[in-house]
């Protein structure tokens, strides 16, 4: 069975191949599902992993629907990292619906030719998941990243299950999140050929923060969060008064 591990840094980058895990996929920000990696972190784990390298790429938190110029900005990061040699994208658009964006997600997996393409757990969202694995498996798609549309894969089991035997080895079904030394068996016993996790264990600085630099009120994947025009002119007219 492969092991992917989830690298949020360059230390679990390290970490994961050291300990003899199969494939990474690196991103960062796991508190909000993941997000695209810096270029110079995926530079320099390119530069000192052998094993291959997977890059997410969701340009921010939140929901799966982006603007055209989102879009663009997702598409400039793949080209980035097929020019530093990764072996895997990992994507995905939805509609606003929640049902793969066909289009969209097709343009991704063509951009991404000749790497492989996972699409990410966005997938959860989806409303009817087997016509979504058909979809996808028509778009040309390697793999599915999904935690059988519960908080965790082990919760899933059933719906995973049910998406492996119906994918029949046309596309390759991933089951990840709160994968662990427990109940990893489960799924190898399952059938399932490989498997995806972080890992993670919580690391202590012992540096007390002064003031806490978390925003709560934007852990929300209800809301979408922008930098405001209106707020900005007001914000520059009231400097000018005060002159």
């Amino acid at each position: 069975m492969l092991l992917e591990i989830c690298a949020p840094n360059y230390q679990s980058a390290i970490n994961a191949q050291n300990a003899g895990a199969h494939r990474i996929e690196l991103c960062c920000e796991l508190a909000v599902g993941g997000l695209t990696p810096s270029y110079g972190l995926v530079r320099q784990v390119m530069n000192d992993l052998k094993i291959p390298v997977f890059v997410l790429i969701r340009p921010r938190s939140g929901n799966f629907t982006y603007t055209n110029d989102e879009f663009e900005v997702m598409k400039r990061d793949i080209q980035l990292y097929k020019d530093l040699g990764c072996s895997g994208i990992v994507s995905g658009v939805l509609n606003p619906d929640y049902t793969i964006d066909a289009q969209r997600t097709k343009e991704l997996v063509e951009f991404s030719k000749p790497l492989a393409f996972t699409f990410h757990r966005a997938f959860d969202w989806t409303p009817n998941p087997l016509e979504a694995m058909e979809t996808l498996i028509q778009l040309k798609v390697d793999r599915i990243l999904t935690s059988g549309q519960e908080p965790t894969a082990e919760k899933g089991l059933k719906l995973l299950n049910e998406l492996h035997k119906k994918a029949n080895n046309r596309i390759t079904i991933l089951p990840g999140s709160g994968v662990n030394t427990n109940n990893v068996a489960i799924f190898k016993d399952s059938g399932f050929t490989e498997i995806h996790t972080s890992a993670s264990k919580i690391t202590n600085t012992n540096i007390e923060p002064i003031i806490s630099m978390n925003s709560p009120k934007f852990f929300n994947e209800t809301i979408g969060i922008e930098s405001d025009y209106e707020t900005i002119k007001n914000i520059l007219n009231k400097l000018k008064d005060e002159k």
